[in-house]
Parts: structure tokens; C-alpha cells; sequence
């Protein structure tokens, strides 16, 4: 769902545009990517090899993210460890600089889209799933980088809007999508669900307002 923390999030400010969205998530992998280990020894410069970067498979992401059904906020609400994590992570830092509020504001704000940060970050998917508190601007990454669609696919990010609108901005709530059921519906798992839980759902695809496709290896 989407975050709701004090500040309120300023919709104008959160999206920052298709090509500067784009480029805040790539400067991350970009970085992530360029940790290398120098050789101090003088005798021969070595070539550089080229880096492949390994992708993870949708079952794999989907696997991880079916591990954490039945995590659930404590008793007093949030401070789940996705919550931990994003509140720690150079993502929170940039975030709060664009919304505003500190990183412990995310401690206890919605958490569907860090859910799906988490995973990501643990299957080393995050460069194709994205990482960001806020659902618009999630999908809106997609968007800018020409993976946002309407077929629903195992281990696409799925965003709702429960409007039933395609407009991304009234974007609600995401998840990752198991399957396409083939009768209006899709089996998901979703954090930040039901009781403020990971569960695996059913959902009406009227209720979707697009899928983001991560790059995964075949």
C-alpha cells in the first residue's frame, strides 16, 4: 500500500520525472556494481575482465518471497524487518531528501513496496526489480524503462489500484504476481497485506493497474 508517514508524501516531488527516476535506481546498481578489489602488487597491470552481471529467475525471486508468508508487524504495528531494512539503506537516505521525514518515519509506514525491495535485494534481483517505500514511483521506474505492461506474468511486480484505474499515480498497493489463473484472477504473495502479513492472495485483474517485468535470467 502506500506509505502513509508524516510528511505527506507531495505526489509532484515523488515522481521527479520519467528520466530522473530512471537514473536515481540506475546510479544505485551502478554503484553496488563497482566494488572491485585493487592489487597493490607493481609488477604487471592486468587487463580488466569484463563484469557479467547475474540475474536472478523469476522462480527463485518468487521462492524467497513465498519464504516470508506469515511475517507479520508487531504487536504495536510495523518494524517488520523489511522496515529495518529500507529504514538502513542508502534508498531511505535519497527518499527522505525527496519526501521529506527522517528514515525512522518508514519504520512505521506501509510496507508492500519494501517487501518487494527486500526480496529483491536478498535474490540479488534489485536492479531488475527496483527498490523504493513508494508504489508510484516503483511503477513509475518501470515504466521509464519500457518494462511496464498489462500481462500478467510469473514473478512480475503487480500494482493495484483499487479504483480500478490504469492511471499510475492512483497506484495503491503491489505485490509479486505466482500466476495468471486464466479466469479474471492472478495468485500473488504481497506483504503489507491482510492483517499487516505476507500472504499469498487471489486478486481480480480489474483491480490491476500494470505490471513491471524485471529482466530475469531465463
Amino acid at each position: 500500500m502506500r506509505p502513509i508517514r508524516t510528511p505527506k508524501i507531495n505526489v509532484s516531488k515523488a515522481v521527479l520525472g520519467a528520466a530522473l527516476v530512471a537514473t536515481a535506481f540506475g546510479a544505485h546498481v551502478s554503484a553496488d556494481a563497482s566494488a572491485t578489489t585493487s592489487n597493490t602488487q607493481p609488477q604487471a597491470v592486468q587487463p580488466i575482465k569484463a563484469q557479467t552481471q547475474v540475474k536472478a529467475s523469476a522462480t527463485q525471486v518468487l521462492a524467497v518471497a513465498k519464504a516470508q508468508v506469515g511475517t507479520s508487524e508487531n504487536a504495536s504495528g510495523g518494524g517488520t524487518k523489511f522496515q529495518q531494512w529500507y529504514a538502513n539503506s542508502q534508498r531511505a537516505a535519497e527518499t527522505v531528501q525527496r519526501d521529506g521525514g527522517s528514515r525512522e518515519d518508514y519504520l512505521n509506514a506501509a510496507w508492500c513496496s519494501m517487501f518487494v525491495s527486500w526480496v529483491g535485494e536478498q535474490t540479488g534481483a534489485r536492479p531488475q526489480v527496483g527498490w523504493d517505500a513508494y508504489t508510484v514511483t516503483h511503477a513509475k521506474w518501470f515504466a521509464a524503462n519500457d518494462r511496464w505492461g498489462q500481462e500478467a506474468k510469473p514473478g512480475a511486480v503487480v500494482f493495484f489500484s483499487w479504483s480500478g484505474s490504469k492511471d499510475l499515480s492512483s497506484i495503491d498497493h503491489v505485490g509479486f504476481v505466482v500466476k495468471d489463473n486464466g479466469d479474471g484472477t492472478i495468485s500473488t504473495i504481497e506483504g503489507n497485506t491482510g492483517n499487516g502479513k505476507v500472504e499469498e492472495r487471489v486478486r481480480p485483474t480489474s483491480q490491476v493497474a500494470g505490471y513491471g517485468y524485471p529482466s530475469y535470467a531465463a
